[in-house]
């Protein structure tokens, strides 16, 4: 194995793209004009909408997507390819055009999310490093939109590093990010993305210390009257008295982690109220999902910390999206659509566009996908394809706030019953519209 490790991002893939490289190459397919599409059969299990997101971290990797001479040299030390073609993934550069959903964006079943226009040898390259990282994005960023709707407002914290893989756990703060989360524990996130981080101090701190008292004072002198204490380590009551009496009715905020977070939060508000401490706010935090935020909305809570349930997906770690050939040149270059017909994984072939159809109040009423050609909008449409990519060079923004914002716009023209909680189809329908239909 070679230790000779370069900032490419050409081996984040599966080696059946290099084997059908190599097939195309020999049989003379690897230059027709090709079509590939981005998109999900249907949302997980009781979703009412999705949410793309990593387009912005896919389109920062196509930028190194570039066989340098270390990946030539592992390829051929390990025989995955012939020599022909390795001489041409040396050469190899996009230089086609890619459209997608703005990162931030709802989508429904069908809703073609990225839509590659290239050569067939340049565009099935592209396919795990695109789909490992929608797939992944889009599942916390939903499952963080879901949560952000059920907090009505209140802010939601990051914290779920611990609970991931380390790359994953940078990915995921950002997903949540986009997805209207206030702050990260992440500070790679930080780094990478300018999300915002936070954090004071976990249970470790105050078991370090002799007592409460001295781990509060400790934390308040460092930190400033507005931090967060943990007063629950011990017994509750007790620490939130000496929180106060440590830092005065200035105090910042107590955070509750265990027991039962809607009765505590009650009797901790009635606590610090009677105290003085009117403008302490109460955070908590312990496997909280958006079923558990929805259920404390009744309670005074201010913010919600939130780990292992939003980096995973809230039990769908992945969005189910995938990478197919929709439309390829035939021998006398004229275009033509292919599918998959196989039971349970259907594919619509053709190049498709999108409009999202809305009412006279600007409320999204359905999807309206066309195939070959644009659908008719009917005077309160939007046009949902952007061009990302323009002759393999990128054309938008790829940071984490043009997306948030992206978001906080697409998600409030949904239907109210988007942000129900209970079990449902997707919120709007799929439609397609066929060329001279």
């Amino acid at each position: 194995m070679t230790s000779n490790i370069s900032p490419s991002t050409a081996l984040l893939t599966d080696h059946y793209e290099l084997t059908m490289l190599q097939a195309a190459l020999r049989s003379g397919a690897a230059e027709r004009r090709s079509v590939f599409e981005v998109f999900a059969r249907r949302l997980p299990d009781g979703r009412r909408y999705g949410v793309v997101a990593g387009t912005g971290r896919f389109l920062e990797a196509l930028k190194n997507f570039r066989f340098t001479d270390a990946e030539i040299d592992d390829l051929r030390e390990r025989d995955v390819v012939d020599e022909s073609t390795l001489e041409w993934l040396a050469d190899y550069r996009f230089s086609g055009d890619i459209y997608g959903y703005p990162e931030g964006e709802c989508y429904f079943p069908g809703s073609p999310l990225l839509v590659v226009e290239s050569t067939f040898a340049e565009g099935v390259l592209l396919e795990t490093l695109a789909l490992s990282i929608l797939n992944h994005d889009s599942a916390v960023a939903a499952a963080a939109s879901r949560m952000t709707s059920a907090a009505a407002g209140r802010p939601c914290i990051e914290m779920g590093s611990r609970r991931t893989h380390e790359e994953a756990a940078v990915a995921a703060a950002r997903a949540a990010y986009v997805a209207g989360f206030a702050t990260s524990s992440n500070l790679e996130a930080g780094r990478r993305f300018d999300v915002p981080t936070a954090g004071t101090s976990a249970h470790a701190f105050t078991l370090l210390h002799d007592d409460e008292r001295e781990a509060f004072t400790t934390q308040v002198e460092s930190l400033g009257k507005n931090t967060t204490l943990l007063v629950d380590t011990y017994d509750v009551t007790n620490a939130v008295n000496i929180a106060v009496e440590v830092a005065g009715p200035e105090l910042g905020g107590v955070r509750l982690d265990s027991g039962d977070l809607l009765v505590q939060a009650r009797e901790v508000r009635a606590q610090l109220d009677s105290l003085g401490a009117k403008n302490t706010k109460i955070v908590v935090t312990s496997d909280l999902d958006e079923y558990a935020i929805a259920a404390l909305a009744a309670g005074p809570v201010d913010a919600y910390g939130v780990g292992t349930s939003l980096v995973t997906g809230s039990g769908a770690p992945t969005a189910g999206m995938v990478y197919k050939l929709v439309q390829h040149s035939d021998d006398n270059g004229e275009m033509i659509d292919v599918a998959k017909k196989s039971k349970d994984k259907i594919s619509v072939g053709g190049r498709k566009w999108a409009l999202r159809r809305r009412n006279t109040e600007g409320v999204a009423e359905a999807e309206i996908i066309g195939i070959g050609t644009k659908p008719q909008d009917d005077g309160g449409d939007r046009e949902m394809l952007v061009q990302l990519v323009q002759g393999g060079e990128v054309i938008v923004a790829t940071d984490a706030k043009t997306a948030r914002e992206t978001h906080e716009r697409s998600r409030a023209e949904l239907p109210a019953t988007a942000h129900q909680m209970s079990r449902g189809e997707a919120v709007i329908p799929t439609r397609y519209e066929r060329r001279g239909v």
